[in-house]
């Protein structure tokens, strides 16, 4: 009878011990029984990290657009909003993505990160504009960009401004057509981001020097390498 009431007292100390969430080593657990260190819900340290990589950096973010979006289920609908938006850290890198949830504050927060995971690099000339003219397409939306003297300013509108905004680009002429649904525009876009080279990255695919790409144009000696010069990125 000894032995028994032995047993009984250490099975209700196990069950004790694990509706407080400990175990007999006194370590504390975490919810679904997993230690401090595992990847239980109080310890998700990928949430962590991201946090720690985005917080030495400032990026501009962007609302493009907002939209409340329907889904019909068993006994009526179901509410809730999409949100696309852009980031950018204004000295070349731009990214955009799209989020839903059922209130407008946490699709924002979905998309912007989804943007900051898509977030590409486009070389600008001088830091202020494109360095030759582009073409993008996607769907039925059709874009056009070409490069700018300065002072010309962003001439885009709506989507493609926030685009340029974002990336840091201070001189820039668009032209849309087709479709006016944002996101065709935001990926036309950068189809034709995507399709930007600089005369660096041109020079050292072709084995030349950047001045032998000026100087082909027509342009002296001393202004191709003047030109060339100037070439940052």
């Amino acid at each position: 009878m000894a032995d028994e009431s032995e047993i009984q007292k250490t099975e209700n100390a196990e069950v004790a011990n694990a509706a407080n969430g400990t175990n007999p080593n006194n370590e504390r657990r975490g919810r679904g029984g997993r230690g401090r260190g595992g990847r239980g819900r109080d310890g998700r340290g990928r949430r962590d990290d991201r946090r720690n990589e985005d917080a030495g950096e400032e990026l501009i973010e962007k609302l493009v657009h907002i939209n409340r979006v329907s889904k019909t289920v068993k006994g009526g609908k179901r509410f809730g909003f999409a949100a696309l938006v852009v980031v950018g850290d204004g000295k070349g890198r731009v990214g955009f993505g799209h989020g839903k949830a059922r209130e407008v504050p946490e699709a924002i927060s979905k998309a912007t990160a989804a943007a900051k995971k898509t977030m590409i690099r486009v070389p600008l000339r001088e830091g202020r504009t494109l360095h030759h003219d582009g073409r993008g397409r996607f769907g039925a939306g059709l874009v056009y960009l070409r490069s700018a003297p300065s002072g010309t300013g962003i001439i885009a509108g709506g989507p493609m401004r926030a685009i340029f905004e974002s990336l840091g680009v201070a001189d820039v002429v668009t032209k849309s057509v087709g479709t006016s649904n944002p996101y065709n525009m935001i990926r036309a876009t950068f189809e034709a981001l995507n399709d930007q080279k600089s005369p660096k990255a041109v020079a050292q695919r072709r084995g030349k020097r950047i001045a032998d790409l000026f100087s082909r144009g027509g342009a002296s000696a001393a202004k191709a390498e003047a030109d060339a010069a100037a070439v940052v990125e």
